[in-house]
Formats: structure tokens, sequence, C-alpha cells
């Protein structure tokens, strides 16, 4: 007769080890995205993170760090309508927004984003601002040039395929949405709503992104 307390030693162990791989594969998934060979060619992004972490406050306090890899590849469009992804812009610094004319906050956090690309974009520094409206396409454009926002490139997602990605990948939620990649493409911080980008914590956030004191 198998007793009791046998047959949880027979079961426990195997329990165990059960969690143990479970564990395991749930850490190569930060955020439910991302796999181990991104996470990987990541890691000296985590330096990066770290140095990040302290600078977290007041305007930007609700800054979060996943941990760092690749962001999701989907396909958005080029001032000239050229295809690109958020990959392309590997050798630079990328501040990544999301945003749309229909969303209040959004609109009211571009002409921040502007300065921000006014003062320190440049060869190792662009502010990404990508537009998702999916219906009347000439309005982004004319917004911009209504409200001189005429520093940053005109970049867009009419059809929606990046903005679903980022939404299964848990980046997104609402809008607006910003995130930084370092120079290898790898995601180091990322915040779910408005910031002024143009105050002395974000700029001082973004600087130390870039290695700068």
């Amino acid at each position: 007769m198998i007793t009791r307390s046998y047959a949880l030693r027979r079961v426990l162990p195997a329990a165990a080890a059960l969690v143990v791989v479970l564990g395991a594969a749930l850490a190569l998934l930060p955020n439910g995205t991302g796999n181990g060979a991104d996470i990987a060619a990541c890691r000296a992004a985590e330096n990066t993170v770290e140095r990040l972490k302290p600078l977290a406050k007041g305007d930007v306090a609700a800054i979060t760090f996943p941990r760092p890899s690749l962001p999701p590849a989907a396909e958005f469009q080029g001032p000239s309508g050229e295809p690109l992804t958020l990959e392309s812009f590997k050798g630079r610094t990328v501040l990544v927004n999301l945003w749309a004319t229909w969303c209040l906050p959004c609109r009211e956090e571009m002409p921040a984003l502007n300065t921000l690309q006014e003062e320190l974009g440049g060869p190792e520094f662009e502010v990404v601002a990508i537009n998702v409206d999916t219906r009347q396409l000439d309005k982004p454009r004319q917004w911009l040039a209504e409200h001189k926002i005429d520093d940053l490139t005109y970049y867009a997602d009419p059809s929606g395929r990046l903005l679903q990605v980022l939404q299964k990948s848990g980046h997104l939620v609402g809008l607006p949405t910003s995130f930084i990649l370092d120079p290898n493409a790898c995601e180091v911080a990322l915040l779910k709503g408005p910031a002024d980008w143009s105050g002395q914590d974000a700029l001082a956030f973004t600087r130390a992104a870039l290695g700068r004191s």
C-alpha cells in the first residue's frame, strides 16, 4: 500500500523541477516580449539602465525599466513613405513616441518633443515620433505645420501594424507611449503616458541615455 507521505515524496521533486523549467522560460520573456537571443544581445544595455534609474524623477518619474531586449519587429513609414523598422535606427539613441491627432495628451506633448529634438537632436540622437492616425492621413502633417512642430521628422503608421504589435507586446495600452532605444536598438526605458520632455528632468534623463553628464 502506497502511503500519502510516500506519494508526496515522489511528486514534489517532479513539481519542483517543473517550476524551475517554467521559471527559466519566463525569465526569457520580459513583459511578455523578446527571447533569449534578444536579451543576450542587449546584456550590455543593463549598465545603461542602472545609470538611468536614479534619474527617473520629477516629470519623468513614471518611466519604467523592462529588461533590455530588442523591440518587436514591425514596419512603419519614413518621411517619403519608405518602409522602416525600429532597428533601422541602429547606431544612434532614439526616443520613440507613438502619437495621434485625436489624442489630446499627445498633442499637448508634441511641442516638448520638438524642443527635445531641437536641443539634443543630431547624429547621436533623434526623437522618432510616429503618428498612428489611420484616417484623414493628411491631417497629422497639417497639424504639425499649424503648430510649428518643425524639428521632428515625420514618421507614420497608417496601417496600424506597428501599433498592434506594440499592443500585443505590452508596450502600449494607450497613447502617448514613449520608449528609448540605445545604439544597438535595445530598449532601455519605457513611459506609458505623457511627459514634459523639454523639462530639466527629461533633458537630464536623455543626456544620461546618451552617456553625457
